[in-house]
């Protein structure tokens, strides 16, 4: 006859396993870009400028599904890249204005917006302190920019790094700090870190055609404002002038 033990022991391995696949599932249940989306406008609700708006908001939903792949690794390059591009992008904004909206950013994303600044700061002032491209070897002993590259380079060797293009930026920005800037120099960084050229190259190019539309852009409302201000001052000015002969002939 079993013992109650044997009896019992048929019933709980079952229930043992179906609770370890229900933990599985429910710990990885990232929100939809709808979720995301929708957590910026709470945490930012007044209006933006449609030209900037929409890039915003473009680069909000491609974010969106960086933060929540499977290999997402932050750290310091991919930090430094996409404070580069949120700085150049929204630089005719007011500084409080262009604080408030970069936390309810990443906020949104569910990381921290102050360990972003923070971490971009010390990578941009570790690679100012260098000499040149050749200080830009990943070494994992080597100064602060040395070791982040080896932790991305560690990672692409081992098939855990999740490449975007805010790491190739912000792998061109630290070029830019130590005075490099052949392309050759670029080549040779991306390939030490296990990053593919090709793909850098794509995406520095992407980058660049929007900074350019965006620059157009700003032009074009430039010009719409000094021409609206012009027309308020020649309406004014008439109107002014119809008042003046006005009290003139009524004087008369």
């Amino acid at each position: 006859m079993l013992s109650a033990l044997q009896r019992r022991a048929p019933v709980a391995a079952p229930q043992s396993s179906n609770r370890n696949v229900r933990v599985c599932v429910a710990s990885f249940a990232p929100p939809t870009v709808g979720e995301t989306k929708a957590k910026f406008f709470a945490g930012y609700s007044k209006p933006v400028a449609s030209i900037y708006s929409t890039v915003l908001q473009e680069l909000l939903v491609q974010q969106h599904f960086m933060r929540y792949s499977k290999n997402y690794n932050y750290n310091q390059i991919f930090a430094l890249g996409f404070v580069s591009v949120y700085e150049q992008i929204l630089e005719s904004l007011p500084e409080e204005e262009r604080a408030a909206i970069f936390k309810a950013y990443v906020n949104a994303l569910g990381e921290d917006p102050e360990q972003y600044k923070r971490d971009a700061a010390a990578i941009e002032q570790a690679a100012s302190s260098l000499t040149g491209p050749t200080d830009l070897t990943p070494d994992a002993s080597g100064n602060a920019v040395q070791a982040a590259l080896a932790a991305i380079a560690s990672a692409t060797a081992d098939n855990s790094f999740a490449y975007s293009k805010f790491v190739a930026i912000g792998l061109f920005r630290l070029l830019e700090l130590t005075g490099a800037k052949e392309p050759a120099a670029l080549e040779k960084l991306v390939k030490a870190v296990g990053v593919k050229p090709e793909a850098v190259n794509r995406d520095l190019m992407m980058y660049k055609g929007v900074l350019s539309k965006l620059s157009a852009a700003k032009e074009m409302m430039r010009e719409f404002v000094e021409r609206e201000k012009r027309k308020q001052a020649e309406r004014d000015a008439a109107k002014a002038a119809k008042a003046e002969a006005a009290t003139a002939s009524a004087q008369a």
